[in-house]
């Protein structure tokens, strides 16, 4: 059937519209409450259509419509494609991370951490948590009153011992035989999502319970416990009952716009209070003729609360054309009125205001390349790899050699997202031999954190390799041996033949579940600036290293050079360039004036060739 078939053929229903390419790929989605007029509008050749439209009209070749009951639904099925397939014409929300989520793995032994992302993997999710601040705190005290685990290693029981979390009273130790069993671990993380489910009361009286009976058996050391656990529910229940108030449950948005680059702030507000905000970023909308703001508000707002919490209340800057379709699908969803308005005037005008300004200081920041806040780049990257604590200290690894020679590892240090220089470290690669970088990081992970330990310095709480699954299982085995499986590593996987770029992170442990490269992340930012400076450290040792070795071999060559006589002149000139600067006369005290003659002479015809590059120049 031709396009023009297709468009006699049109109902008269409500319903949503599908325009493809001559690829067949889906570049428009939109919806319509007659579909026969909506989609004919688009050949209609005496239409004064807008620069956006006349381009996408271009490149229409062919379409597909579905009807709905009415135009709730077509909104509804409308936002959930958009999601599905991002079409190029559409006004796509980039940013589909949520509020910060606990999620306990569907584990033997599970663990909880972070997330943004809710997928369906059998785990159990608990959020949104408001403020985000919530999370790392519930968290926290997940870990150290329940002690639940936060490595990624297997846990079958067999390692020898355990960790320093053990010993810090931070897990259960389920790694290790005798420490904890099976059905005492299951215990804890059934508190602990009864605690994550909120029935605070119901777990806190039975933990009561439990400390009474281990009081009257005499066990008073485990009484004590359950005393603690007791008081910390209570504690966490008042707090949750503060952050999940519905009264004045309101979501403020606004956005600042430039040429094709916008930023959208959304402030949440609980209780009178401003606790939440999330951003997002876009580089490549409509230009300024072409860029209609009410379907900006339209098409953000309906994609974003497909999957969010719906407030009570949403204030945004302007009205938009869906404004009433999409309040009723939002008071579907919760359950109760919510009510969609642009304040004209008060404090609820004066609010949008300060979202607008807060929109346009995250533009500068992020496409004026103004510093970011660093506590807000770690906390991301915490999210990004489901860390358990915040990132403050992490370290990266990075080999450089030519066909295996001159071997050489580099380690970098960033101390709360800053680099720390001073702790950087260069190691000369000496048990392997020829081209093997994953033998070569073995050593450098192993020597590095042996040495560390019989120092007894700080570890870090990240480890960032530079290489894929192999130099990955290399490092992990030599952490392995010195017994520090619980610290994170992470593999920074290049693309073929772009080296200067990551492709996606593996973590060890979920190397099934890779990380894509996210060019607008603030984390990711982060990482590839860690990633660059541990490969310029390693490429400079390296460079140096050679540079010395093919100096010095020339200077073996020149007659009356022996080793001994190498050796003392760069004792005593300090470099092999000044050797190569040096007169006969300053050469001859150390040499003999013959032998000073030789060398100066053999550097001095060097430098007289101009089309060879001379190190000394």
């Amino acid at each position: 059937m031709t396009l023009s078939e297709k468009l006699k053929s049109l109902p008269t229903y409500a319903g949503i519209y599908i325009h493809k390419n001559a690829d067949g790929k889906i570049i428009y989605v939109g919806k319509a409450k007659n579909l026969r007029n909506r989609v004919r509008q688009y050949f209609h050749s005496s239409r004064n259509h807008d620069a956006k439209t006349r381009r996408l009209v271009q490149r229409i070749a062919d379409f597909e419509f579905i009807v709905v009951d009415n135009e709730v639904e077509a909104l509804v099925l409308e936002s959930n494609l958009i999601k599905k397939h991002k079409p190029h014409y559409n006004i796509v929300l980039k940013d589909d991370k949520q509020y910060p989520h606990l999620k306990m793995t569907n584990e033997p032994f599970p663990k909880v951490v972070i997330t943004r992302k809710i997928l369906k993997d059998g785990a159990s999710y608990y959020g949104p948590m408001l403020p985000a601040s919530l999370a790392r705190k519930t968290l926290n005290l997940v870990n150290r009153a329940f002690q639940m685990r936060t490595c990624d290693i297997e846990i079958n029981g067999k390692l020898p011992r355990p960790c320093l979390e053990y010993h810090l009273k931070r897990c259960l130790g389920p790694c290790v035989k005798g420490l904890c069993t099976q059905d005492e671990y299951q215990q804890a993380s059934r508190d602990v999502k009864v605690l994550l489910d909120g029935k605070n009361k119901e777990l806190a009286n039975d933990l009561k319970l439990r400390m009474w009976n281990f009081s009257e058996n005499g066990n008073y050391e485990a009484a004590a416990r359950y005393r603690d656990l007791h008081r910390t529910v209570l504690a966490l229940g008042e707090q949750q009952k503060m952050a999940t108030t519905a009264d004045r449950d309101v979501d403020i948005l606004g956005f600042y716009r430039e040429n094709q680059r916008l930023a959208l702030q959304l402030f949440t507000m609980r209780e009178g209070r401003i606790v939440g905000r999330r951003e997002f970023f876009w580089e490549d909308l409509a230009e300024d003729d072409s860029f209609d703001a009410s379907e900006f508000l339209g098409e953000v707002l309906a994609q974003y609360y497909s999957t969010d919490y719906v407030p009570l209340e949403i204030h945004v800057p302007q009205d938009f054309a869906d404004r009433p379709i999409l309040e009723k699908v939002l008071t579907e969803r919760r359950g109760r009125r919510v009510k969609i308005c642009d304040p004209k005037r008060g404090q609820k005008k004066d609010l949008v205001q300060l979202v607008e300004n807060n929109a346009k200081i995250a533009f500068e920041q992020r496409f004026r390349v103004l510093k970011p806040d660093t506590e807000k780049v770690l906390g991301e990257l915490q999210e990004l790899l489901e860390l358990a604590y915040f990132p403050e200290h992490i370290e990266s690894f990075d080999i450089s050699n030519i066909s295996g020679a001159e071997n050489v590892a580099g380690i970098v240090v960033f101390e709360n997202g800053k680099p720390a220089r001073a702790a950087y470290r260069r190691f000369i690669i000496k048990s392997v031999e020829g081209a093997n970088d994953f033998a070569s990081m073995h050593e450098a992970v192993f020597r590095r954190y042996k040495r560390l330990i019989a120092e007894e310095s700080p570890l870090p709480q990240v480890i960032f390799i530079d290489g894929g699954k192999g130099q990955l299982s290399a490092a992990a085995a030599a952490m392995r041996e010195l017994d520090l499986e619980y610290i994170m590593l992470v593999g920074l996987v290049k693309p073929p033949k772009r080296h200067n770029e990551i492709s996606h992170l593996l973590i060890h442990g979920r190397e099934d579940q890779p990380i894509p490269f996210d060019r607008n992340s603030l984390a990711f930012r982060l990482i590839l600036q860690i990633r660059e400076e541990t490969h310029k450290t390693a490429i400079e040792f390296h460079r140096k290293r050679r540079e010395k070795r093919d100096f010095t071999s020339e200077l073996s060559e020149i007659p009356g050079v022996g080793e001994k006589r190498k050796m003392k002149l760069l004792r005593e000139f300090g470099s092999i360039e000044r050797i190569a600067k040096a007169t006969a006369d300053e050469l001859s005290s150390y040499v003999g004036r013959k032998t000073a003659e030789e060398i100066a002479g053999h550097f001095e015809r060097q430098r007289s060739i101009p089309e060879k590059k001379y190190i000394a120049q």
